[in-house]
């Protein structure tokens, strides 16, 4: 990629595929390649279709009640 005088521009992100998708990501939408995209992830979000682990608490280690 250069600019209008030929010098060698870097770009910021590199371009990868939309996790959605597939399609080359958009730099406006990054590192989704379209608005729509962008909203079906959140949604899915939002949703509670994603999800991240937690850690299992063992039964009565709760903080409750240990006010010292």
């Amino acid at each position: 990629m250069a600019d209008a005088h030929g010098n060698k521009v870097t770009p910021l992100r590199p371009r990868r595929p939309c996790p959605e998708c597939g399609q080359p990501s958009a730099r406006d939408t990054y590192p989704f390649c379209s608005k729509r995209c962008k909203d079906v992830d959140l949604n899915r979000w939002l949703s509670g279709a994603y999800v991240l682990p937690g850690r299992e608490e063992e039964p009565g280690s709760s903080d409750e009640g240990n006010a010292g």
